[in-house]
């Protein structure tokens, strides 16, 4: 399926599961807070919802380990 839509097959070496932990984060936290409580009847719906909470999650939802700031935030300081 991924040749199909011109994907390459991305894996770290066979144990190691900290290149996914990012993500796997972050999808956690996009199904828990954007997905699960809402009853969602449409593919656009769920695709509305989720760019939604892309866009909250990098411009306004604070992160502790960011030293309370958003993502957004945090990369202009450092670019600074």
């Amino acid at each position: 399926m991924l040749l199909k839509v011109g994907a390459r097959i991305s894996m770290s070496r066979r144990g190691n599961c900290l290149d996914n932990a990012a993500m796997e984060s972050f999808f956690s936290h996009l199904k828990a807070e954007a997905l699960y409580p809402y009853d969602i009847r449409s593919v656009e719906e769920a695709q509305r919802r989720i760019e939604e909470y892309i866009r909250f999650y990098n411009e306004e939802r604070i992160q502790i380990k960011l030293k309370k700031q958003t993502p957004v935030e945090y990369r202009r300081q450092l670019a600074a």
